[in-house]
């Protein structure tokens, strides 16, 4: 069964490449390929046509989620699993809306690596154990915010408790410290803040929660 997946590796760790692409082959995997960048990534899926794309997320030129949203909309048919060191909840949900099938940590064991890259091109999605709760959390999260949220504003119940934190004069690294999440956390709910307010700036963020009274700002 897995002799007929054609796997295609992108990471710019030449070690590292070498290493998943040995224990691949050992399970009867093909990798057609390798790649170093988002760049040489994207010329080598239109060249060879995959059915799974590994895909790391830093790397120079072209990071992996930039390369995973070129692909699909280029070849939505190609799988693309990103593989990377990064359990940063921001990095999981850009790569899912970039349209990737999975999101695995490099430090999982290899029987739940390969379990969970085994379904991937039949469309199950291949999540590690620790982002998959992260995930299941926001969602619950968002979805209890949708039914609370206060009429107008639409924010979740997590980027109110952002606004009010920021309403406060609290820095991105005291946010983070008090909401026990990443400042690149803090970021990713502070864009949403100012896309869904139609605001430019943090300035305009906390005038706008001065009028609404959650903070004393003049």
């Amino acid at each position: 069964m897995t002799q007929s997946i054609r796997i295609l590796i992108v990471d710019d760790h030449d070690l590292f490449r070498d290493g998943i692409a040995s224990l691949l082959k050992a399970r009867g995997y093909e990798v057609v390929g390798e790649a170093s960048d988002g760049v040489e990534a994207l010329s080598r899926v239109r060249d060879l046509r995959p059915d799974l794309v590994l895909m790391d997320i830093r790397m120079p030129n072209m990071g992996g989620l930039e390369a995973t949203r070129r692909i699909k909309a280029e070849m939505p048919e190609v799988n693309v699993v990103i593989l990377t060191v990064s359990d940063d909840e921001e990095d999981l949900f850009e790569a899912i809306k970039s349209g990737a099938q999975g999101y695995l940590l490099k430090k999982l064991k290899a029987e739940v690596f390969f379990e969970l890259i085994s379904g991937v091109t039949s469309g199950d999605a291949a999540i590690s154990p620790k982002m998959a709760t992260k995930m299941l959390t926001e969602f619950s999260r968002q979805a209890e915010s949708s039914r609370r949220a206060e009429s107008g504003s639409g924010l979740t119940e997590r980027e109110e408790e952002v606004l009010k934190l920021v309403a406060q004069g609290q820095t991105n690294r005291e946010i983070a410290t008090n909401l026990t999440v990443s400042e690149s956390t803090v970021k990713y709910h502070l864009r949403n803040i100012l896309d869904k307010l139609h605001l430019d700036n943090r300035a305009q963020v906390m005038a706008y929660a001065a009028r609404r009274g959650l903070g004393d700002i003049d």
